[in-house]
């Protein structure tokens, strides 16, 4: 049965992954998923278990969206 699980987990992220790829992502996903790694990692070091990854990836997340988002609508950005 874990195998199942395994399996089928490990299929829906292929899915999803593979979906997220079909066009081209604007500055504010790709700053959106940037920050949120780059906050959960200082998070971590900063204050250590799971709340403190959690809520530095969320905080990285939404700066990184912030900036991404203004550098998309610089540029001019057109969806």
């Amino acid at each position: 049965m874990k195998i199942r699980h395994l399996v089928l987990a490990a299929s829906c992220t292929a899915a999803l992954a593979l979906g997220g790829c079909a066009s081209n992502p604007t500055n504010a996903q790709v700053g959106t998923g940037v920050g949120a790694v780059a906050g959960g990692v200082v998070g971590n070091a900063i204050f250590g278990g799971p709340a403190g990854t959690i809520g530095g990836a969320a905080a990285g997340a939404l700066v990184g969206h912030e900036i991404g988002e203004d550098r998309d609508q610089r540029r001019g950005y057109r969806r």
